[in-house]
């Protein structure tokens, strides 16, 4: 914890994870980690291994970016725990030794998709009593299943694309296809990256992009293509508790892309993806997708950042989804439309962890 003889404040970035997501999760991390204030804040880094081990993280941000097409994956080191005991918050065990690791005063999870951005490891810090950057559970949990994110947005009257839940059957019937119509996107319902998603033109290419969603998820979303530009805002609450909503980005060349939509690699690693940053809007449009940004934040009570995603019809803007704990990476959009609204990175990252510290939960 902070101290006389050490000031600074104690950051355990957490992050990889037993996800689909578990790389991006730790070139999210490497990002924060390397623009965080070292004057201000002492960083912890804490990795947990594909299968769910907490360990030792990698202090080096540069070693947790991606390399000639290589992504970077937690290694195995000495393995960490958690104390669950409020009395001792924040204080994570070295298991390997016993000896006290260190002990912390916020945890920053970067990560993303199950196991993180889900409410799972909320409930878990919520239990050990331990401040912590984002979302509570119930938020995380329905913001991260687009089924339940957009039933949410129906309550509030808010615009979202037309959907078909499949549970326990692989197919649509006549009338769900003649609802959706053709192209459809099939997703996990509850994944993030574009891990999973195909765009279907045929319907018997359907259960082959069903069983590649089930592969992340066993519950499935089937959207209808919306025809419109693809548009991302930035939510961000401030430690006052003021919301605001960043300039909105247009993703360019999402069509012409290798996958034909903004997919994993289209995302990650074929560079061939740009946007425009502000958007070329008019105002009041602009106007609108702010709004309707801090609207969803509200209606799914989160708590600190959010990104948004829409599409902007001839009809207006329509929701697509939010992220809770949106991308962190040096080409993630979260951080570029705030660097564009005016907050760099380093005061973006204050500003959230600053909120954690002041929030009761």
């Amino acid at each position: 914890m902070t101290s006389p003889n050490n000031p600074r404040i104690r950051v355990a970035v957490v992050y990889g994870g037993r996800s689909s997501e578990h790389s991006v999760s730790c070139v999210s991390a490497g990002a924060v980690m390397a623009h965080l204030d070292r004057e201000r804040y002492e960083v912890v880094p804490v990795g947990i291994t594909s299968d769910g081990m907490w360990t030792v993280g990698e202090s080096d941000p540069e070693k947790l970016t991606i390399r000639d097409g290589v992504l970077p994956v937690v290694e195995p080191r000495e393995e960490l725990g958690l104390s669950l005991n409020p009395g001792r918050a924040g204080q994570l065990r070295n298991l390997t030794t016993g000896g006290l690791h260190a002990t912390v005063d916020v945890v920053f999870p970067v990560l993303h998709g199950p196991f993180g951005e889900d409410g799972t490891i909320q409930g878990l810090l919520e239990m050990a009593g331990v401040p912590y950057v984002g979302t509570g559970v119930l938020s995380s949990a329905c913001g991260m299943d687009k089924e339940f994110t957009k039933k949410l947005m129906v309550a509030e009257n808010l615009p979202v694309t037309a959907e078909v839940i499949l549970r326990d059957r692989d197919g649509l019937t006549d009338g769900e296809k003649e609802h959706l119509g053709l192209p459809v996107f099939v997703k996990p319902a509850r994944g993030g990256s574009s891990i999973g998603i195909s765009r279907v033109t045929a319907w018997e290419d359907l259960p082959a992009a069903v069983a590649l969603a089930r592969e992340s998820d066993g519950k499935v979303i089937v959207e209808a293509e919306i025809h419109g530009v693809e548009v991302e805002v930035g939510v961000l609450q401030y430690p006052d508790g003021t919301v605001a909503a960043s300039v909105p980005a247009q993703l360019m060349g999402t069509e012409t892309s290798e996958e034909g939509f903004y997919g994993f690699e289209t995302k990650y690693l074929d560079n061939v993806v740009t946007a425009a940053i502000p958007a070329p809007l008019d105002e009041e449009t602009t106007r609108r997708l702010q709004d309707m940004a801090v609207e969803t934040f509200r209606a799914l009570n989160c708590e600190g950042l959010a990104r948004v995603d829409f599409f902007v019809t001839d009809r207006g803007p329509v929701l697509n989804e939010i992220n809770t704990m949106p991308g962190f990476t040096p080409i993630s959009m979260y951080p570029q439309v705030f660097a564009a609204s005016g907050v760099a990175y380093g005061e973006l990252l204050d500003v959230l962890v600053t909120r954690a510290l002041a929030v009761s939960r």
